[in-house]
């Protein structure tokens, strides 16, 4: 399965806000300006197909990520 077509438009829309700096991991949670996504999979999803990167702290796109977002 390609990563890259299996997104959601959710995926991409939570990809450009990493990209925007709005995010940042907590554990295996996602916080969206400062608040808990509402799909609470949608961190650990991207994470694991190694989109965004899995430190904690301030979330960061990985070069699949940005490869993502520009497809």
């Amino acid at each position: 399965m390609n990563t890259i077509t299996a997104l959601s438009h959710r995926d991409r829309a939570v990809l450009r806000a990493v990209a925007a700096g709005r995010c940042e991991l907590s554990g295996r949670s996602l916080l969206v300006d400062g608040m808990g996504c509402c799909d609470q999979f949608v961190g650990p999803r991207l994470t694991e197909a190694g989109l965004i990167s899995a430190q904690p702290g301030v979330a960061c796109l990985t070069e699949s990520g940005y490869a993502a977002l520009a497809a």
